[in-house]
């Protein structure tokens, strides 16, 4: 008869435990969000996520290369243009705010990795993701030429020089066209990080007010998911993987973690987790009450997103993290 295994025997020592530990964040996992503004030495802190702040790109650049030191890979640009309008000129012009946040970006640090969120909701003046049918209030959104606007949103950000293009609007076929149009505009070697799971989430609230994207009537339930579906995430990325997805991301990440496990067993591209406002604020709001211990919290929760299958997380925790890991 085989002795009695007693697993408590790996965790009597610091470093035995250390040895056997399944999963550990490290600061290449870190993708830290930021938000671009017109203007100059802006940073105007949002109320609802202590810590996090609006930028005007001259502090972007500056928080950028503190990211860079702090050993965090890569960042994903936000938008708040100064105007804007029912086609989100302000998404796809040239000198568009995230286009300028970009280009000074890759110029003063260039191998940090910038994402660009490309969706429409930030750049629209009735707050969705794309053309809407004309009078309706519902908030749906017409697909396909939302796809046109998307496409050429992703072909600008990627000439001001954005490493990877990340469309998070839910629209039918969206990657399949961003990957043409980068490919007829030379820009085969980008890739593509898809927003393959959006759920139409509460945990969204603080962004909105960090993004100024909150819908001005309706809401976004005719194109993101229902929280209640779990298999048709599997379908939503079995179809951009087809188009040509090179990553896939579930959002939100904390009441998803079966989502992603599900994701990742289905699937050997790399899966990122978002982390979202909600669950941001959540954390600071209970820390700045002593109520949690905020180091231990957001670590538990990182360590949860790696065992449920994510390879990378994006969070506004980001910088904590890579001090705490130091």
């Amino acid at each position: 008869m085989f002795p009695t295994h007693r697993p408590r025997r790996l965790r009597q020592h610091p470093q035995i435990r250390r040895m056997v530990q399944e999963n550990l964040v490290t600061q290449a996992d870190l993708i830290y969000p930021l938000f671009a503004v017109p203007g100059d030495q802006v940073a105007q802190e949002v109320t609802s996520m202590p810590g996090v702040y609006q930028l005007s790109i001259d502090k972007i650049v500056e928080e950028a290369k503190e990211v860079y030191d702090l050993g965090i890979p890569a960042i994903i640009l936000f938008g708040i243009p100064e105007d804007k309008d029912i086609e989100a000129t302000g998404a796809w012009h040239d000198c568009g705010i995230v286009q300028k946040a970009t280009t000074a970006v890759k110029e003063a640090v260039p191998d940090l990795v910038v994402i660009v969120d490309t969706c429409l909701c930030e750049y629209t003046s009735h707050g969705h993701c794309g053309y809407l049918e004309t009078g309706d209030l519902s908030g749906r959104v017409l697909n396909d030429p939302t796809l046109d606007l998307l496409k050429k949103t992703a072909v600008s950000q990627a000439q001001a020089g954005a490493d990877i293009i990340a469309p998070s609007g839910m629209m039918d076929g969206f990657v399949q066209a961003i990957r043409t149009g980068l490919d007829d505009q030379g820009f085969e070697e980008i890739p593509i990080l898809s927003y393959a799971a959006k759920y139409a989430s509460a945990y969204y609230g603080p962004f909105r007010d960090a993004a100024d994207s909150a819908p001005q009537f309706g809401d976004r339930r005719t194109y993101q998911m229902d929280p209640s579906n779990g298999t048709e995430a599997l379908k939503e990325i079995e179809l951009d993987v087809a188009e040509g997805a090179d990553m896939l991301m579930v959002k939100p990440a904390l009441a998803y973690m079966d989502v992603i496990w599900r994701v990742k067993q289905a699937t050997n591209l790399p899966v990122a987790a978002y982390n979202v406002s909600g669950e941001y604020s959540m954390v600071k709001a209970a820390a700045l009450n002593g109520w949690v211990d905020e180091q231990k919290l957001v670590m538990e929760t990182m360590t949860g997103f790696k065992r449920a299958g994510a390879d990378l997380i994006l969070t506004y925790h980001a910088k904590d993290v890579a001090r705490w890991l130091a």
